[in-house]
């Protein structure tokens, strides 16, 4: 699998529900989602997600719309308030009272953000029925490979301690450490272009 393209928000449907059936075992989305995973809420979230993301950076996705990535360009990394208040009935119906805990993680998330150039990867996930079948790498290739011609630096958090294995074969090293109040840890990962 190598081909990917470029989502519109006609694919966010189908996008959306593959990325909540993807991180319904993630510790740190169950954690911003009150302790509980509800596919239904899941992908209200991932949603908001996207269509934040299509306002202000790209969102690729595979032919079948089974696995997708979130990638903010250089500077863009931040979303724009008018862009965060237009979703904000989708981020109320996602996180419900767990809305102040989700602040809190993405206010602790910004403050550790890199300020130098970079290709930010906010989300990528496949549909577990597809995953093993080279998805997941081609949408971090198409991106990266953009990284490195222009020769900035990609970021991104991991959320699983699982995953960090997988970031480091494109190049991501562990740069440090984000730890939410009585919850799971997040890596903060790194990688300098090629």
């Amino acid at each position: 699998m190598s081909e990917v393209a470029k989502a519109d928000v006609a694919d966010l449907p189908a996008i959306t529900a593959s990325l909540a059936r993807a991180f319904a075992d993630d510790p740190v989305f169950i954690y911003l989602m009150g302790g509980t995973f509800d596919e239904r809420r899941a992908t209200l979230a991932f949603e908001m997600l996207g269509r934040n993301m299509l306002d202000h950076g790209l969102v690729m996705m595979t032919p079948d719309r089974k696995a997708a990535a979130f990638w903010s360009p250089p500077g863009k990394w931040k979303v724009p308030p008018l862009t965060i208040i237009r979703t904000l009935p989708l981020t109320l119906r996602a996180y419900k009272l767990g809305i102040f805990r989700a602040l809190g993680a993405l206010g602790r998330m910004e403050k550790l953000h890199p300020q130098e150039p970079h290709y930010y990867l906010e989300v990528l996930g496949t549909d577990p029925v597809q995953q093993g079948h080279g998805y997941g790498a081609a949408l971090m290739n198409e991106i990266l490979s953009k990284a490195d011609e222009e020769r900035v630096g990609a970021y991104l958090e991991s959320s699983k301690d699982t995953n960090v294995p997988y970031y480091r074969r494109f190049g991501f090293e562990v740069v440090g450490e984000i730890h939410h109040p009585n919850g799971p840890t997040m890596w903060r990962m790194w990688r300098d272009p090629r």
